[in-house]
């Protein structure tokens, strides 16, 4: 099952449920935004607001901001492109010594050029849930 498209149970949704309970989440208000975007019914995107609330925004800095810039364009002139967005969870990630949990295979591509750590999730669910 790819990646992509999440079922109730996937590695990814594991990976993330044990790090709630380890409370090893961190949150940046800009992927909080992207999570809420686009919610298609008013009652789904209060649910998740209630959801995320649980998690309080990982506080940046300007040095966040121009290492993102400078990820970005490093990567830019290797041919990687990706979302500003994305470069800033790289940065904020890399200069806290953080994982970064995603099934964006964009990722894979930033951590050829960039010294972001990605947290293992396997593709391919191995085993049900039990």
């Amino acid at each position: 099952m790819p990646c992509n498209s999440l079922p109730s149970y996937s590695p990814a949704v594991a990976a993330l449920e044990s790090l709630i309970r380890d409370s090893r989440v961190e949150l940046l208000g800009a992927v909080r935004q992207e999570l809420l975007s686009g919610v298609p019914s008013s009652t789904q995107f209060e649910r998740l607001c209630g959801y995320l609330a649980a998690f309080p925004d990982l506080a940046l800095q300007e040095d966040d901001f121009v290492m993102a810039a400078r990820f970005h364009n490093t990567c830019r002139s290797n041919g990687v492109r990706g979302a500003n967005t994305d470069s800033l969870i790289c940065a904020a990630a890399v200069r806290r010594d953080l994982e970064v949990l995603t099934t964006d295979k964009d990722f894979e591509h930033f951590a050829r050029y960039l010294p972001v750590q990605l947290h293992g999730v396997p593709c391919e669910r191995e085993s049900p849930r039990g």
